[in-house]
């Protein structure tokens, strides 16, 4: 049976483009960003920008251990976490088809495990894919916050 593993799907979905409780969905309010704005570092601090490609970093972490995908170069993964922001090469729209494509690879791969994938071991880390998959809803919950009031700041 797979009811948690659904569980968790359902969820993901519901906080990406669903009826969250909290209020409105991750690709509503990501698609409605001031996109001129979307470099700005107040005080220092990261701009929206920094912020949509931290989500997408941990969003293609957790698909490519879902894929158990090597990481063959750790310390350039982990440059990737806050990377350098090249206005050239990273622009909104960019970065949100990419978390949005990042989302439904997941959400894909998912619908093919079951129940017992959740107990696995995740690849780099030691916890389980229960916890990585959990973890990675909390995380885009919370940087969609800062996202959304960093926005409505600006």
């Amino acid at each position: 049976m797979n009811h948690e593993l659904k569980s968790i799907i359902s969820s993901l979905q519901n906080t990406l483009n669903g009826h969250p409780w909290y209020g409105r969905s991750a690709y509503e309010i990501l698609e409605e960003i001031n996109t001129d704005k979307q470099f700005i570092r107040p005080n220092g601090s990261h701009s929206l920008l920094d912020l949509l490609y931290h989500m997408l970093t941990w969003a293609h972490f957790a698909q490519e251990r879902i894929e158990k995908e090597p990481i063959t170069d750790m310390e350039a993964f982990n440059a990737l976490d806050w990377r350098t922001i090249d206005p050239d090469q990273h622009d909104w729209s960019a970065g949100l088809a990419a978390l949005k494509k990042a989302h439904d690879t997941i959400i894909e791969l998912l619908n093919e495990k079951d129940d017992a994938f959740l107990d696995e071991k995740c690849d780099y880390r030691n916890y389980n894919f229960r916890f990585l998959l959990n973890g990675l809803i909390q995380h885009n919950i919370y940087h969609l916050g800062q996202i959304a009031y960093l926005n409505k700041l600006l």
